[in-house]
């Protein structure tokens, strides 16, 4: 009985030094079933995930081990172990919680338009009006006009046609890649039953108000995973489809170029479909089509610790050995060059004129901290940028060796995810592991616009974009396409 007594003695008094801990001066605590009433002072926290209290408040508000701060209570609640099954409070579920409350709020905003504005103190008429004051040379105001338009992309859900209109109800989109002309989309679907199936989408259709397109039929299916895809000029402009599928059991892995006009109305009628030809090329990360004329039919693919240059037309091949898995690649198109990014962090080019591996291949060298991502050239071939697994985006000067400029809202942590460059509208697009995607200035890395997922954010349904200025061919608007689950949407210039 008394070893009882001290027991209960010692735990008052634990508690009552743990409550002086984090009580203020001066403060009126109480204490409710184990909650602890946030400190006098303390922010609201409208922080992005109020995974800790650090996060969730101001600096000032302590971070109490197993504990995390509601901003809009103002108290302290206990995380719970997260295989409690019974409305667990731990916290993943607070950050989910949190990241799905900001979508809906973002998703809110697009619907105002006066809320969308590119720049801080730049709207249409103070636009206009700075221009006639002569505050903004031509240039400057038709690059900010063309950053205002594209803070007011209005979201359109795109209607698609097809001869078997269930497969488009079940059937989820993973990737989307658009054409030169941007008149086709090249689509890889994830099939219910597993594997993966192919479609062309003629963008012809997509025109306001209706916003329109048609599926063509595909004759082409898979159980394989797509590691990477870009389109091939073999016959003529963008012929083929260049897959590179990962191994199964006791399949290996290749490199196949599926030809378009292998998809049923997709070529004119007499028109014959072509060969589907397949290079046995295991554990490809990445490919590229090479328009350089020092390359002529030929492709590229990036595997682990090599990169292989393989011709179409002879099957030779040429092997380059790396110290680390090319997950990137690019050919330029006037120098002889393959520019490559690695898993480590390395971004090497490839002097197409060596035969052999000897010395004198590698002809430039840049580092990022994590893997990288994607590689873009620049049009004029003096600038490359490049993004990596810590959500960092750099644009390189390839004479100097040396960044020029950093593009900040990017988050990646794990996900291999492309950029998207277009400098004719003089921006660049991504999506990041958050799912959300975001558009720059590429002029000076101002962050223009950052568009919601309609879904919410889950490892499963990052969105797949292409931007193009002429959506739909020659004549087409500028605009954003986006695909996520069953669904295709169109971001068009208003």
């Amino acid at each position: 009985m008394h070893q009882s007594s001290w027991k209960s003695r010692r735990h008052r008094r634990r508690g009552h030094r743990h409550n002086a801990w984090f009580r203020p001066h001066g403060s009126n605590e109480r204490q409710d079933a184990g909650v602890q009433q946030s400190p006098q002072g303390s922010s609201d926290g409208h922080g992005e995930a109020p995974s800790t209290s650090s996060t969730a408040g101001s600096s000032s508000v302590p971070d109490l081990p197993g504990y995390y701060f509601d901003p809009e209570k103002k108290r302290y609640f206990r995380l719970l172990p997260g295989h409690n099954n019974c409305n667990p409070l731990t916290k993943e579920s607070i950050r989910q919680k949190e990241m799905e409350r900001k979508r809906l709020r973002l998703l809110e905003e697009e619907e105002q338009q006066g809320k969308k504005i590119a720049r801080l103190g730049f709207n249409a008429s103070s636009l206009l009006q700075k221009s006639k004051l002569g505050f903004l040379n031509a240039t400057s105001y038709c690059r900010l006009a063309q950053e205002l338009r594209v803070s007011c992309m209005q979201r359109k859900k795109v209607q698609i046609q097809s001869s078997d209109p269930s497969a488009l109800a079940s059937d989820q989109f993973n990737l989307i890649m658009a054409d030169t002309n941007s008149d086709r989309l090249f689509t890889v679907n994830d099939v219910k039953v597993g594997g993966s199936k192919y479609g062309i989408i003629s963008l012809h259709g997509l025109k306001t108000p209706t916003f329109r397109v048609h599926m063509h039929e595909n004759l082409y299916f898979t159980n394989r995973k797509v590691n990477a895809m870009c389109w091939a000029s073999l016959n003529h402009l963008d012929s083929h489809v260049l897959l590179c599928l990962m191994g199964i059991a006791e399949t290996p892995g290749c490199a196949t170029l599926l030809p378009t006009s292998l998809f049923v109305s997709n070529h004119a009628a007499g028109d014959r479909p072509g060969m589907l030809c397949s290079f046995r090329i295991p554990g490809a990360w990445s490919c590229a089509w090479s328009l350089n004329i020092q390359a002529n039919n030929c492709f590229s693919t990036g595997l682990s610790r090599r990169v292989l240059v393989t011709s179409v037309v002879t099957g030779h091949r040429q092997s380059f050995g790396t110290s680390s898995d090319v997950l990137t690649q690019q050919f330029a198109v006037t120098a002889p060059l393959l520019f490559n990014g690695c898993r480590s962090g390395e971004i090497f080019a490839i002097d197409l004129r060596c035969q052999n591996q000897g010395k004198g291949w590698k002809a430039t060298c840049l580092f990022h901290d994590s893997a990288v991502t994607s590689v873009q050239i620049l049009q004029e071939e003096q600038c490359l940028m490049a993004s990596d697994m810590a959500g960092t985006i750099k644009l390189w000067d390839l004479r100097t060796t040396k960044c020029i400029r950093q593009y900040e809202g990017h988050v990646n942590e794990y996900a291999h995810l492309p950029l998207h460059v277009h400098e004719e509208e003089g921006i660049m697009v991504a999506v990041g592991q958050d799912c959300y995607t975001r558009i720059w200035s590429l002029h000076d890395g101002q962050l223009l616009r950052t568009i919601p997922s309609p879904y919410p954010t889950s490892k499963a349904d990052i969105p797949s974009v292409a931007f193009s200025s002429r959506l739909g061919g020659a004549r087409g608007a500028p605009g954003l396409l986006m695909a996520v689950r069953q669904d295709l949407y169109c971001f068009s210039y208003s």
